[in-house]
């Protein structure tokens, strides 16, 4: 019993309620370890007052969430080697959050952890004191990462879904902590379901994975299993802001080793005007946000486009949700292109994680700071282009990135070791609540422009929905310090100060004038 005693006299020593106890892994960066007693919290954080600013840091050296409050100044910094300015007359899109996705391997990992560490999860992503999450997404029944395939009905030819039934993954991994979430939350959460394949009866193959489209006579049967998903989390407590119809589309026209269910873009358009939309409006779901796509941003303009010049399908979808996973092989111009075409419709990234084409001992790297660099650029890139806002997916994985039915393990902010019952912080935890926690859902995009030649700094503007608090997100690739001029105030008012390399730091500002 001696060692777990000192163990805890440690933490004890190190640590407060707000200091992240570093550890070092293989990672070119640290985890912050937290157990059932001890976990960081960065707590509650506003704007200070006029005249001066807040910055919170996280850093490959180290920072995390860092905070350092300093006085604007009336111009910028003598020397400045990047200078970064806030249109504030020009606001985009309305921002609905950031978040993660409430799948069967999130809560199963959580589960393995005495009840006080579990809370500790549960407060770092959603109460006050967190990183605020309030946009989540839910697997409808099974996806690669459950145990195994499953639907809510596996009941061959059950047109009807008199068997319908939510399963044990919702009732032991899923509802418990999308209730918990809603109880910490000072913000509404905003939950939308998907599904990565019907039940396998209802396809042309007759399997979850593989190659295959809904059978034509299912399109009635599976739009109404979409309402009976909604009926049944509601009645559970968890109410349904958004939908997608599918998740990632394309993938069931090759033979995908995981869930999945072809739709082309045309058979899409057909379902949601003649099934899906008039089914959700019949059930009194018309105010759920429906989202087409759900795939990466390859498929853009294009595949939107089809649903959405069609007058009859238009009317039943609200915007498009994208992936990131082909991102760096598309550039973010195709986000512009569809707002152009369609801009009363939104965009919204549904899925990122990193890790997923790693080699097999690479998917999980504990402390990689490369990967949080990746999520704060994308992040930046989006929002620039139209995104109102970028979900995660796996809030919590174990020490190989699963379970995952099919082996496909990706990395998480959040990693889960059951042997030692701690779980560790990832950089990419502290890169989501850069964002999550200070951007205010229901604010707006700034323009932001940086000065050419500083093509390692990016960053992005915001307003708070009653325009007194502006926020900034910076980040530094390179690997030198900068020293950087934030424009907040029209040429009257300045922060200066020195930005570390491989850093990000998120500015709160009272808005000048307001």
């Amino acid at each position: 019993m001696l060692l777990p005693i000192l163990l805890a006299a440690a933490w004890a020593a190190v640590a407060s309620a707000t200091d992240c106890v570093p550890r070092t892994f293989e990672g070119d960066s640290v985890v912050c370890v937290c157990n059932s007693d001890f976990c960081d919290l960065p707590g509650q954080i506003s704007a200070p007052e006029q005249g001066s600013n807040t910055r919170i840091t996280s850093s490959r050296d180290g920072l995390r969430f860092a905070i350092e409050t300093s006085l604007n100044e009336a111009s910028a910094a003598d020397g400045a080697t990047v200078v970064v300015n806030l249109d504030h007359t020009l606001e985009y899109q309305t921002m609905f959050g950031f978040g993660g996705a409430f799948t069967d391997a999130t809560g199963l990992n959580i589960q393995k952890l005495p009840a006080e560490a579990q809370d500790w999860i549960m407060k770092s992503y959603f109460s006050p004191d967190g990183i605020e999450y309030n946009l989540c997404r839910i697997p409808i029944a099974g996806c690669d990462f459950s145990t195994h395939p499953y639907s809510y009905d596996d009941v061959e030819g059950d047109v009807d879904l008199v068997y319908f039934n939510l399963t044990m993954e919702d009732y032991e991994y899923k509802l418990p902590y999308i209730r918990r979430a809603i109880e910490l939350a000072s913000r509404e959460l905003l939950l939308f379901g998907s599904p990565w394949a019907p039940p396998a009866w209802m396809k042309e193959n007759g399997m979850f994975n593989g190659t295959g489209g809904l059978l034509p006579e299912m399109w009635q049967p599976w739009s109404n299993y979409f309402v009976k998903f909604v009926q049944a989390y509601e009645a559970e407590g968890a109410p349904i802001w958004g939908l997608t119809p599918q998740n990632e589309p394309l993938t069931g026209f090759e033979d995908y080793w995981f869930n999945t269910c072809a739709w082309s873009a045309e058979d899409m358009r057909d379902w949601i005007k003649t099934n899906l939309g008039p089914t959700l409006e019949a059930a009194d779901m018309g105010h759920i946000k429906l989202m087409v796509v759900d795939h990466n941003r390859d498929s853009l303009p294009w595949y939107a486009q089809t649903i959405l010049e069609d007058v009859d399908a238009n009317k039943y979808v609200d915007g498009t949700a994208v992936h990131w996973y082909e991102d760096n092989n598309t550039g973010p111009y195709v986000l512009t292109e569809l707002n152009d075409l369609f801009p009363d419709k939104f965009l919204l990234y549904t899925e990122a994680c990193g890790g997923f084409a790693a080699d097999p001992d690479e998917r999980v790297i504990l402390g990689d700071w490369s990967r949080a660099q990746n999520y704060a650029y994308d992040i930046i890139e989006d929002v620039s282009h139209w995104s109102t806002g970028w979900v995660d997916w796996n809030m919590a994985l174990d020490t190989i990135g699963g379970p995952n039915w099919v082996d496909n393990f990706v990395d998480s902010p959040i990693i889960v070791n059951e042997a030692d019952q701690e779980f560790y912080k990832q950089p990419m935890f502290y890169a989501m609540g850069h964002f999550s926690k200070f951007i205010e859902p229901g604010g707006h995009y700034v323009s932001t422009t940086v000065s050419e030649g500083s093509d390692r700094v990016v960053a992005a503007g915001f307003h708070s929905v009653d325009h007194a608090t502006s926020t900034v997100v910076l980040l530094n690739t390179g690997e030198s310090e900068e020293l950087v001029s934030v424009d907040v105030g029209s040429g009257l008012e300045f922060v200066n100060f020195a930005l570390p390399g491989k850093a990000i730091v998120t500015i709160l500002v009272p808005t000048p004038g307001v």
